[in-house]
């Protein structure tokens, strides 16, 4: 079963929106998680305006705890996947090797906690998850 770990800052917007969508569109077909690059948010829920709009969409998901991605991680998945040029800085920094990182989209997402964005980011993530499953499934 093909692995693949979300990426983004704290844990609580992008990277387990990307991680429920990618569940729902691919029903489970796949091993899918979402990490942060940093420890602000660590043991912290899904941000609620998150939840809001995934409830909008009629996307599941479940109680969420976020967590720093380890080495571990890092070695455990197919498939890391971040949404801007920072948090693939981030990652780069965290790990020599950046074979298996790639930013979900060609350009940056922006992160809602500061765009106030919520919708547009569920949109621009869907996208993104839509062709990265489409991709997989060509494999």
């Amino acid at each position: 079963m093909k692995s693949i770990l979300f990426v983004c800052h704290g844990n609580i917007c992008r990277s387990p929106m990307a991680e429920f969508i990618f569940k729902y569109l691919s029903n489970n077909k796949y091993k899918v998680e979402s990490r942060a690059t940093s420890l602000e948010e660590i043991g912290n829920d899904i941000y609620p305006p998150v939840k809001k709009v995934l409830d909008q969409y009629n996307i599941p998901y479940t109680r969420h705890y976020a967590t720093r991605i380890t080495l571990d991680d890092y070695n455990a998945f197919d498939l890391i996947v971040c949404f801007d040029e920072n948090n693939f800085n981030n990652l780069k920094r965290m790990f020599s090797d950046t074979k298996r990182i790639e930013k979900l989209l060609d350009y940056d997402i922006d992160d809602p906690w500061y765009s106030r964005e919520f919708n547009r980011c569920f949109n621009e993530i869907y996208e993104g998850c839509r062709r990265l499953l489409e991709r997989l499934e060509g494999e």
